[in-house]
């Protein structure tokens, strides 16, 4: 073993734990590895940022910014209410649902997809009187089966694709993926709706009083003239315990006491926190008269009627430069998931100055199986993550535009004009069509797309930067040079000489199916398109060792990369259904692995009848 080949083993297992840890994102991570490979003078300098210019890269940021115009004109939002059956029971409905996810995924990033269809399967749920999770997650799974059935459905693909044009053999087409992918996701999508939905743990009672959320964590306030002030904290705890709510913590003067004593006296003034199921926060406060602290914070800077009526009649300057939104006679508490990539992941409430821009508040968070010991307004927001929100709607509407937030409501219909959404739909398929047939490049067929889309504003100009999720597209970028080092430095070609002596017994068969379960294993615990980007050139080393053709083993690692069913880190979809469906880390085995087994099962024998040795 070369010094070089260890080093980048050093470099790619230091990766790996990176993304485990996960208190890097996965960009950051990409970029640290791509850096120390040219301070360890594996990589030129002048070849360190070629990963931008990959048509992997280019093509996954236009898909992006498609999919954005298929979302915004309300071209998904039509099919699904055609598509979806308004009568009928829960295996036909989670069978439909999960199936019409599949099917936008395989032509639109399948984040986009889930976010699109959770409002309607929390709808479901209520109306099947069925737990949300159970729909839920047989929704975020058909959504990442759908991924692996076309070129652009998921970008391990498009990186798969570009390692085969390294080889010499030409990039796969945008079909090429679907002989395999198909069978494979039509068989877990007919698993799920026959059997699977019945596997996920049911984290609420069947009913439709609501979905459970976990409960949330917020902050009151003892006013000076409320019944609390005066009593102990153990006589405020049995009438709380009345509501389901318990006490996690006290603030004093700032100070905050997070196992106070039960027989602290409390005073006018202090906070409490609390935690308590979204139902019950009302009931909980409103027999001591204990006030939301943030609630208190927007009325306190309301003001007063000769104040409105001076900003009513002249003063409507001041009002757009101060950030505060319009009166509005309406406010409403609404249920906000954070989406994986949204602004406000690592950011807090202050950072984000909800009040000031957008005149709305952040009342509790919930944040399933943790707890946070920081203030509200200084906690830490992560992916999946749900907030309560107070404000008018349409602010807390644009906040979670804004934002890359999800309402898990029922939304309207959004068709702001019709010929948009005909034109989002054609534009995108005279892309795909472009690239099926071969009449251009994937990266230059996506790439016109999008200025068709930004010339006829299926796709404000603006707007397109903004559909990128660039987290993915800098991960891409950095991560593809690094596993050319792999091949450049013979690394990949010693790992996969290893796994064929020792483990697969130099068998082609079995050295496919090591692959297959390799990665998909690797796909569970960190990015999907690194583990693509890091088994690709392995996979290349075993056809090689094994003097068979490179295609079966680059497809079982699409495949493997599309399948993180065991965790809700695994896939950002996974993530995004954690705190609606009110789940647990350890609750996604009972469907993820029978589905896993299933697609080892059903992708081993596609794979060498579609992709001979």
């Amino acid at each position: 073993m070369t010094i070089d080949q260890i080093l980048i083993l050093v470099i790619l297992a230091t990766m790996a734990s990176l993304f485990l840890w996960g208190r890097w994102r996965h960009d950051m991570v990409a970029v640290a590895a791509l850096l120390a490979c040219v301070v360890g003078g594996l990589l030129p300098a002048s070849e360190a940022f070629a990963g931008f210019g990959h048509p992997a890269v280019i093509t996954v940021a236009c898909v992006l910014i498609l999919s954005g115009g298929l979302q915004n004109s309300g071209a998904v939002d039509a099919l699904t209410r055609t598509l979806l059956p308004a009568k009928a029971g829960p295996t036909l409905t989670i069978a439909a649902l999960t199936a019409l996810a599949a099917v936008l995924s395989a032509f639109m990033n399948n984040v986009g997809a889930l976010a699109l269809l959770m409002p309607v399967a929390i709808q479901i749920a209520a109306r099947q009187k069925l737990p949300p999770g159970r729909v839920l997650m047989p929704l975020a799974f058909g959504s990442i089966l759908g991924g692996m059935t076309t070129l652009i459905g998921t970008p391990p693909n498009l990186i798969v694709s570009g390692f085969r044009g390294e080889t010499g053999a030409g990039t796969f087409a945008m079909f090429d993926f679907s002989p395999v992918g198909v069978v494979v996701a039509g068989a877990g999508v007919l698993f799920v709706a026959l059997i699977g939905w019945r596997l996920v743990p049911a984290r609420k009672q069947a009913g439709t009083e609501g979905f459970d959320t976990g409960a949330y964590m917020t902050e009151v306030r003892i006013p000076a003239d409320s019944a609390a002030a005066g009593k102990s904290l153990r006589q405020i705890e049995a009438e709380l315990d009345k509501a389901d709510a318990q006490i996690i913590g006290i603030v004093r003067n700032d100070v905050r006491v997070t196992a106070p004593n039960p027989s602290r006296i409390l005073r006018g003034g202090d906070i409490l926190v609390i935690e308590a199921e979204a139902e019950a926060l009302s009931s909980a406060l409103a027999g001591l008269g204990l006030k939301l602290v943030e609630a208190e914070k927007k009325t306190s800077r309301e003001s007063s009627p000769e104040e409105k009526k001076q900003d009513k009649t002249g003063n409507r300057d001041n009002e757009a430069k101060s950030g505060d939104s319009p009166e509005s006679d309406e406010i409403a508490l609404m249920e906000l998931t954070v989406l994986p990539g949204s602004m406000l992941v690592d950011r807090s409430a202050s950072d984000v100055q909800l009040r000031t821009h957008y005149s709305i508040n952040l009342l509790a968070v919930s944040r399933q199986g943790q707890r946070s010991m920081t203030r509200l307004r200084s906690m830490r927001l992560a992916a999946g993550d749900l907030l309560l929100m107070q404000g008018a709607p349409e602010a807390i509407l644009e906040f979670a535009s804004n934002a890359g937030c999800v309402p898990l409501a029922e939304r309207e219909l959004r068709i702001p004009d019709t010929r948009k959404a005909v034109t989002a739909g054609l534009i995108m398929a005279a892309a795909v069509g472009g690239a099926a047939f071969g009449l251009l490049p994937a990266a230059i067929s996506f790439a016109a797309g999008v200025l068709a889309s930004m010339a006829l504003r299926t796709v404000p100009p603006r707007a397109a930067y903004e559909a990128v999720d660039w987290p993915v597209i800098v991960l891409l970028g950095a991560l593809i040079p690094v596993a050319s080092v792999m091949d450049t430095t013979g690394a990949a070609n010693l790992i996969a000489r290893g796994l064929l002596e020792h483990l697969a017994g130099g068998n082609a068969i079995l050295g496919l199916a090591l692959i297959l379960v390799v990665t998909m294993t690797l796909s569970d615990l960190m990015n999907n398109a690194a583990t693509a980007a890091v088994m690709c050139p392995i996979a290349i080393g075993i056809a090689n060792q094994l003097g068979v053709s490179a295609d079966p083993f680059l497809m079982a690692v699409a495949i493997g990369a599309s399948c993180a069913f065991l965790t809700p880190i695994g896939h950002q979809n996974n993530t995004l259904i954690l705190g609606p469906g009110g789940f647990r880390f350890g609750d996604y085995w009972p469907l993820g692995l029978p589905i896993e087994i299933l697609v080892i099962v059903v992708s081993l024998p596609m794979l060498l009848i579609v992709w001979p040795l």
